[in-house]
């Protein structure tokens, strides 16, 4: 997850754009000083080639091939790079302006012969437990898929793995069906985000009638505010698939819409765990605070007896500490006996009292 500090460098890089004209490519996002890196994987039913291109015009040769080409882009930071593979594939200004942009909204847009998908790869830190946020944008063609992603590294090597096995289903099909793949292995992992938020939330949940420090309540505040995040960023990726599955996309074909479905119910089924676990918190803060207050009330009630108890015995101490030579309980020989048997007595009196009213 990004810090304060990082946050604010976006909102500055942000502001940069401010008076420039639309489809200016302006990086928005955490700071990057790794190379970029490009891979080609090309395919179909019989060929197969994967390699690491160092020209970006080696790219340009796929567009109009008959086999499948995925071109994978690590590093959008370098604007100058993205803006001669959209120049490459005549990709739209405004797409190119997403592309760079980190804080884009997931969502599907169609292009002159390809579709413009942009959504959120999910990583756990299992140091820091943090939910860590990275954008993918993908340009879907006939007959290639161009995908852009922040940081070198992702989670797509079992996809990789499927497209270099002949006998696998992929080779079959074309781009629509490679960025099924794609997205169902973000989906996937989305899974795996949410057992581990779920494992920190039963942890939680577990602790809230034994824990009472500032501590506790802070875990909670923080670990609801990740649910909040993983709730923007999951929640308008159903409304993108959504979009893929009406048919308004042309480059997804009938028989891939099915695979589609699949992906919508996993969106929905996640977004149902985030909508649980943050009512699971809400009602692990409201049994925390009653037990807060029920242990405030039974310490005020017993602060509350112990004072009434004391009452009477400080109103009888107060009449025989006034300066009167003339009270006769002064001069009995056991009067200072018979007072504090008194105020014994008023004492066990009024516990048993209280017990008999159970105040106590």
């Amino acid at each position: 997850m990004q810090n304060i500090t990082n946050r604010i460098k976006e909102n500055s890089h942000a502001a940069s754009k401010t008076g420039l004209p639309p489809g200016r490519l302006v990086y928005i996002g955490k700071e990057n000083p790794a190379p970029v890196r490009i891979t080609v994987i090309d395919y179909d039913a019989e060929n197969f080639v994967e390699r690491e291109v160092k020209d970006l015009k080696d790219c340009f040769a796929f567009k109009e091939t008959e086999t499948v080409t995925w071109i994978n882009i690590d590093g959008i930071h370098h604007t100058d790079v993205v803006d001669k593979i959209g120049a490459g594939f005549n990709i739209h200004p405004l797409f190119l302006e997403d592309i760079v942009n980190t804080e884009q909204r997931p969502k599907v847009e169609e292009g002159k012969g390809y579709n413009f998908i942009v959504f959120k790869m999910l990583d756990y830190n299992n140091k820091t437990k943090n939910v860590e946020v990275e954008q993918l944008s993908l340009i879907v063609g006939k007959n290639y898929l161009i995908s852009f992603q922040e940081n070198i590294g992702d989670i797509f090597d079992s996809v990789r793995n499927r497209v270099r096995n002949p006998d696998s289903r992929i080779r079959k099909y074309g781009t629509d069906y490679l960025a099924y793949a794609l997205m169902d292995k973000v989906i996937d992992n989305y899974f795996v985000i949410m057992e581990k938020m779920g494992e920190r939330v039963e942890e939680i949940e577990d602790s809230a009638l034994t824990k009472m420090d500032t501590k506790f309540i802070r875990d909670i505040s923080y670990l609801r505010r990740e649910l909040i995040l993983l709730r923007k960023t999951i929640w308008p990726l159903r409304e993108v698939i959504n979009t893929l599955l009406r048919g308004e996309v042309k480059e997804i074909k009938p028989e891939t819409l099915l695979f589609y479905r699949d992906l919508y119910d996993h969106t929905v089924q996640v977004i149902d765990s985030v909508e649980s676990y943050r009512d699971t918190l809400a009602s692990v803060l409201d049994v925390n605070f009653s037990v807060q207050s029920f242990k405030m009330n039974d310490v005020m009630k017993v602060l509350t007896i112990i004072s009434t108890i004391f009452m009477p015995l400080t109103f009888i101490v107060g009449i025989y500490g006034m300066n009167f030579d003339t009270l006769p309980e002064l001069h009995w020989r056991y009067g200072y006996q018979l007072i504090m048997l008194i105020m014994a007595g008023i004492a066990i009196g009024m516990i048993y009292y209280f017990r008999k009213k159970k105040w106590l």
